[in-house]
């Protein structure tokens, strides 16, 4: 035998040479092969072992090198290849050398594999059979056990043909298990799990009954003995593959100690340890959990992944968890996750455990409370690894305890438990794959149950947990459009996909903040779980970690990232479990921040929140589909539409039952109103006939689709169109009349006449038997403020009718009126609103009044019905409507205020009559007391309103004059201390006088001069105004209409030589104390009237038949008189002087009005010294305070410099001769001014004043010092200016003829910068 070739040279030369054969390439080049050389080889026992073991390695090289070129040799007759196998078999069973015996298994295999021969196999199988049946010990058998086992391994179809054709020697092998070398039971057991974990398990199901449960009775004596680690290895292999048969558990479960005893003792070889140690076991006790305990203490963590792979499969197909729990196995499975870091392992252990939670005894034998601390401590460990099924199993085992644990047994006593808990909890949330996160959500959603909280309860955890699921919403994949389309023509996604996922984890995370809401709103209810004990209770409100925190937290996120998230991703493929829990979650909020509510209510009404549930209804919960999630839809609506109708009125009593009608109606109808909107007006239109209940049946299902509409369409919802909400609701009230009832439910006819009036404008008008059937719907209800909506809409729509208008017209301005009033109230900060009318533009509620108005002119005699006829609070709000209209004039008729007068003599005739011989003021009806002064502010409104060119001024006669008559009257009746109706009645007749050209004042004169009662209140007032006692004194603004009142009558009496029958008394010595020493404690609106009145008595010389003047020493000396204080008298050489002195320091003030009457009286004061004593006006003019007070006013800077009253100023000086005046620096400065900003940035007024002061220079004394160059700058500037009309000079230059300071009326005529002369002349 050569080293390549495989033959034997003594014998092969008598062998035929068909069985002889080259290998390798075809020139033959290859080693030589000689079947028959091998088989003597190997049959020969003079061969040495070495030489038999080369044979055989060549062999093995020939059958991997040389594929089918033994196959060949062999096949040639069948009878070699069964010789060469059975000589295998041979050598197998009779040669002791462990790596002979591997090499023959070797190539016994792969021989077989590559003859592929049904014949060769059984023949193997037989010889095996063969020799174990004729040996009486089975000691030998090893290498052919492991050679079995291999085989099977490597050829599926002998395990088949095993178990279906060689049962007797399965029974061999059986009993082969009772020879005591735990080798040879290990090789045995080799070849069982070969033979069941092979081709899938097929030739397992395959297998006998009895063979069966004989393997798993003898399985478990062989573990329960096995002391070496292959044979342990094998046998929890062998149990692993035996627990994956049917039937096996309830055989491995059922065998105890006497069962395995019986086969132990047919064995001769019975191991006495072993039959010691199993009397000591209870006869009834199952031996099967113990062992796989033992197995969970070994250190060997494949076999404790084992051991717990095994009991949850005992546990997945029996009911034998009460075995496991009592063996203390439980306890053994939490010690291994404390102390494991192995996949596998952990893995395992959470499988078993979560399927021990299914039996009660597991949470009575408080295993649970045991156990979660090494649960949490494993799932740190496990969200470490980067198998996410190991954290997903340990979440969902956490799931389940917290699951099922009885409420009776408090997981978590103390904080710091449930704090490693949700931190667990936390790391889950936070984990990348995102089906670990959704786990850790449902994890969440059992933690969040009640009797899972410690005390005190961690809020500030629980809300960092909803905090980390809606971080997490960010990476969800958003549909995309094109996504979209695709969604909707596959009817189910795959459970796979990223989009699945996602869907899964929004599911659960809505679950999870259910469960936050109801934890929440359970705690809020539970003294002992709002509040921690051990907080002091200031520090409650604005903790973190409180209750409040905690609602605002989830309000919050609700508000911003899952709203926004849920809609999106339901936009295209709507989820009905979703949305279930979705509607939930929005009612739950309702409850738990009160305080937002109107505005989170508002909110989500505005941005569709009635439309989307009601088509989610239709959608999915048609056909009694999903009623989960129609109760949610149901609940959400009837929480939205409670909180919006309560936050119309909550004061209200009326309110409050709307809202439990309301509560009712929806309760009843919403569950069977699953429609889409597009059927609603069919369901509108329907007779359903009578019906019993009032909140049942179809015609309440009609009602709720109302208040449904009326709701949504009240937050901009517009869920039908107009023209359809119109003819729908009109023809709901005919069918309910033609029934023969008129009588609503207040609520629905409330909710009816609100859409009526907000889709009247793109609807018909209603035709008379339409408005008939409204008229007597809203005259059914006895209280129609019940039935009102503060809405412009409405409005309109009463005033659109003429019948609806005379009928309810007044109401409902009331109700619009009232309504607003405690709004403005609510709104008010406390600060004074006495300009507010003037200085503010109209809010929104009076704009829409005025603009009822315009189209509905009617409305404005109603609103002064009110001011003369309804209570304070209304009538002076219909007072400031009026005043508002009449100071805009917007479109109206042009004289509006004459269309007025007639009413408002009216009302003041009543007044008068009313109060006749009672005297206004001292008895008359608490009415009348409220109305005057409105119908006086009303009159004076009216008069500043008036139009100059208005034919009101060219005559005073009609009703102009009636009311000046009536006014007056009233006016000398009235108590001196009745300011509030006698400041408008002053100012009313002082604008009379004033507004009106003088011609056209006669009789007006005549009358108020010759009204005794009139006079004397304004002696009353004057006299009391001296008073030194504070509270004696009328009020500033009342003093200030006297005396411009008397101003007015002091010039045109003096116009007209009108007769005085009374005059009334002024000191003027007082007078001028105040102006000099006291202006800084006096009002800047009363020292403008004091200058007024100064101003016209000294155009009258100080003599006027309507003031009579007193004086005293401070102003005239003692007497007798000097010949200058008898000139001046009354004022006096020292008065002019102190006059002129206040004067000029008023000048200095920044008051508009203060400064214009200052200049006037000046000038007028100059005057008068002028006419009556020139040394004095020469003194006053030139004195050195003048120059001190140009210099000031023409160094403030150029809009003072340039100012009517700084140039009118000048003009008087020069006129008066003063030589304060200087050509250079102030006249040249105010050229200079002049020329650099150009003729057009100055107003009329000042334009004037300036040509006036270039005239004055050029008629001076100073024009002689002027250089030729500086006179033609004058005269250059003259013509810039233009030429002065006649009435230029006199006409009022402001741009309003009257201004309202408060509530009084200032003539701006009285106060225009004016050419001394220039009044007298009218």
């Amino acid at each position: 035998m050569t080293r390549r070739d495989i033959v034997l040279d003594k014998i092969h030369f008598r062998h035929d040479p068909k069985w002889s054969g080259r290998l390798g390439p075809a020139d033959g080049s290859g080693p030589l092969l000689c079947v028959a050389c091998v088989i003597e080889m190997i049959d020969s026992e003079d061969i040495a072992l070495v030489r038999k073991s080369f044979a055989l390695s060549s062999i093995s090289g020939v059958l991997r090198g040389s594929p089918g070129a033994l196959r060949e040799l062999l096949l040639q007759d069948d009878r070699a290849s069964l010789r060469f196998i059975a000589s295998l078999l041979g050598m197998l069973h009779k040669v002791e050398d462990q790596a002979t015996q591997e090499n023959v298994d070797q190539v016994l295999v792969q021989l077989l594999l590559e003859l592929q021969c049904e014949l060769s196999y059984r023949f193997v199988l037989d010889e095996i059979y063969e020799q174990l049946r004729v040996q009486l010990s089975v000691k030998g058998f090893l290498p052919t056990f492991n050679f079995l086992g291999n085989l099977v391994e490597a050829v599926p179809n002998v395990a088949h043909s095993l178990v279906t054709k060689y049962v007797p020697l399965l029974e061999r092998l059986c009993s082969a298990l009772f020879y005591p070398d735990e080798t040879l039971k290990a090789s045995v057991l080799y070849v069982w799990l070969k033979l069941l974990g092979t081709a899938g398990g097929s030739a397992a199901q395959s297998l006998p009954t009895a063979i069966r449960d004989r393997v798993c009775i003898l399985l478990l004596q062989t573990l329960a003995n096995a002391s070496s680690p292959q044979l342990i290895k094998n046998c929890v292999g062998l149990l692993w593959l035996l627990l994956q048969l049917k039937g096996t558990v309830s055989v491995l479960m059922s065998s105890n100690t006497d069962q395995i005893m019986s086969h132990e003792n047919q064995n001769i070889h019975t191991d006495n340890d072993l039959s010691q140690d199993q009397e000591q076991q209870s006869p009834d006790q199952c031996p099967l959990p113990l062992m796989l305990k033992k197995l969970l203490m070994s250190g060997d963590e494949t076999l404790q992944a084992t051991s717990a792979r095994c009991i949850a499969s005992i546990l997945v197909h029996s009911q034998c968890s009460a075995h496991f729990i009592k063996a203390d196995v439980t306890e053994f499975l939490f010690d291994r996750l404390a102390s494991c870091q192995n996949e596998m392992l952990l893995w395992s252990v959470y499988s078993c455990l979560m399927l021990l939670t299914g039996d009660p005894l597991f949470f009575s034998q408080c295993h649970s409370v045991y156990g979660i601390d090494s649960i949490v401590r494993s799932l740190k460990e496990a969200l470490q690894l980067t198998n996410s099924e190991v954290p997903k199993q340990g979440l969902l085992l956490l799931t389940e305890i917290l699951e099922r644990q009885p409420p009776s047994e408090r997981l978590f006593p103390s904080g710091s438990g449930f704090e490693a808990v949700s931190e667990a909890v936390l790391g889950g949330v936070c984990y990348s794959c995102l089906l670990v996160a959704t786990q850790a959500a449902n994890a969440a959603s059992a933690l969040f149950r009640r009797n899972h909280q410690s005390r005190p309860v961690q809020y500030r955890k629980i809300e960092g947990l909803i905090e980390a699921i809606t971080s997490r919403f960010s990476e969800l994949p958003l549909p995309s459009p094109a996504r979209r389309r695709s969604s909707r023509s596959l009817k189910k996604s795959d459970p796979n996909s990223r989009a699945s996922r996602s869907e899964g984890f929004l599911l659960q995370s809505l679950v999870c903040f259910q469960a936050a809401c109801r934890l929440a709103e359970e705690c809020s209810s539970e003294p002992g779980m709002k509040e921690n004990t051990f907080t002091a209770p200031s520090k409650h409100r604005n903790a973190q970690d409180s209750l409040e925190s905690l609602c605002e937290c989830l309000l919050h996120c609700c508000d911003s990232v899952w709203i926004p998230i849920v809609i999106t991703m339901s936009e295209h493929a709507p989820n009905a479990h979703i949305l279930q829990y979705f509607y939930s979650i929005l009612s739950f909020q309702f409850t738990l921040v009160p305080s937002v509510m109107p505005v989170f209510a508002n909110k989500l009404a505005s941005s569709g929140f009635y439309r989307l549930p009601l088509e989610h209804k239709g959608l999915l919960c048609a056909g009694n589909r999903h009623p989960y999630l129609n109760t949610s839809c149901c609940g959400f609506l009837q929480k939205l539409s409670t909180c919006l109708l309560y936050q119309s009125d909550p004061a209200s009593v009326s309110c409050l039952h709307d809202v439990e009608e309301v509560e009712n109606l929806l309760l009843y109808n919403l569950p069977s109103l699953c429609c889409h909107l597009s059927n609603w007006p069919t369901l509108l239109c329907e007779s359903p006939g009578l019906q019993l209940c009032d909140y049942k049946g179809p015609r309440a299902t009609q009602y709720c689709l109302v208040i449904i509409l009326h709701l949504a369409l009240q937050q901009g919802d517009r869920l039908l169109p107009d023209q359809t909400v119109f003819s729908s609701v009109t023809w709901l009230l005919h069918s309910v009349q033609a029934q023969g009832s008129c009588a609503l439910p207040r609520s629905a006819l409330r909710s009816a006449l609100y859409l009526l009036a907000r889709t009247q404008d793109k609807s018909p008008d209603l035709d008379g038997a339409s408005l008939n059937c409204i008229s007597k719907a809203l005259s059914s209800r006895q209280s129609f403020p019940s039935l009102y909506i503060h809405h412009p809409a409405l409005l309109h729509f009463i005033w659109r009718y003429p019948d609806l208008a005379e009928k309810y017209g007044p109401l409902v301005l009331e109700l619009w009126l009232t309504k607003q009033a405690q709004h403005r109230d609510t709104e008010r900060t406390g600060e004074s609103h006495a300009d507010e009318t003037q200085d503010q533009e109209p809010d929104t509620e009076t704009m829409e009044l005025l603009t009822l108005i315009e189209k509905y002119p009617a409305v404005i005699l109603t609103l002064l019905d009110m001011v003369c006829t309804r209570e304070a609070t209304l009538s002076r709000r219909a007072l400031e409507v009026l005043e508002i209209l009449i100071r805009g004039q917007r479109d109206y008729e042009a004289d509006l205020c004459a269309d007025l007068r007639p009413a408002l003599l009216q009302a003041l005739q009543r007044l008068s009559v009313e109060n006749m011989g009672h005297g206004l003021g001292r008895g008359p009806t608490a009415q009348a007391v409220n109305s005057l002064p409105l119908v006086l502010k009303l009159l004076c409104a009216m008069q500043a309103s008036d139009l100059p060119s208005s034919s009101t001024y060219s005559k005073m006669d009609g009703v102009h004059f009636k009311l000046l008559y009536h006014v007056s009257n009233i006016a000398g009746r009235l108590k001196p201390t009745d300011t509030e109706s006698l400041l408008p009645a002053l100012s009313y007749l002082y604008c009379c006088l004033s507004l009106s050209p003088a011609h056209c004042t006669d009789r007006a004169v005549s009358v108020l001069l010759s009204n005794s009662g009139l006079m004397d209140q304004l002696q009353t007032l004057l006299s009391s105004s001296s008073s030194s006692a504070p509270s004696a004194c009328p009020p500033s603004a009342l003093l200030c209409c006297s005396h411009l009142l008397l101003s007015s009558l002091i010039t045109l009496q003096r116009v007209h030589s009108a007769q005085v029958p009374k005059s009334v008394s002024w000191s003027l010595d007082t007078v001028v104390q105040r102006l000099l020493v006291r202006k800084r404690n006096t009002d800047n609106l009363l020292l403008v009237s004091y200058l007024r009145l100064l101003q016209a008595l000294l155009d009258a010389d100080l003599s006027s038949a309507v003031v009579r003047l007193t004086t005293g020493p401070g102003l005239v000396g003692s007497k007798p008189l000097g010949v200058e204080d008898g000139a001046l008298y009354p004022l006096g050489s020292r008065g002019a002087q102190c006059l002129s002195t206040a004067l000029s320091g008023l000048l200095l003030q920044k008051h508009e009005l203060l400064l214009r009457a200052s200049v006037n009286c000046l000038s007028s004061l100059l005057g008068f010294l002028q006419r009556k004593s020139p040394a004095t006006e020469t003194y006053v003019a030139c004195k050195p305070w003048s120059r001190f007070l140009i210099y000031c006013l023409l160094s403030s800077g150029e809009s003072t410099r340039l100012h009517p009253v700084t140039l009118r100023l000048i003009t008087i000086l020069l006129k008066h001769g003063s030589t304060s005046v200087l050509w250079e620096p102030d006249l040249l400065q105010l050229m200079e001014a002049v020329e650099r900003r150009g003729r057009e940035v100055l107003s009329e007024e000042a334009a004037l004043a300036l040509r006036l002061l270039l005239s004055q220079i050029q008629s001076s004394a100073l024009h002689s010092q002027l250089t030729g160059d500086q006179e033609r700058r004058v005269r250059s500037m003259i013509e810039t200016l233009g030429p002065k009309t006649p009435s230029e000079s006199c006409s009022p230059s402001l741009p309003s003829n009257v201004l309202r300071v408060g509530d009084v009326s200032i003539c701006l005529s009285d106060f225009t910068v004016e050419e001394g002369g220039c009044f007298l002349a009218n």
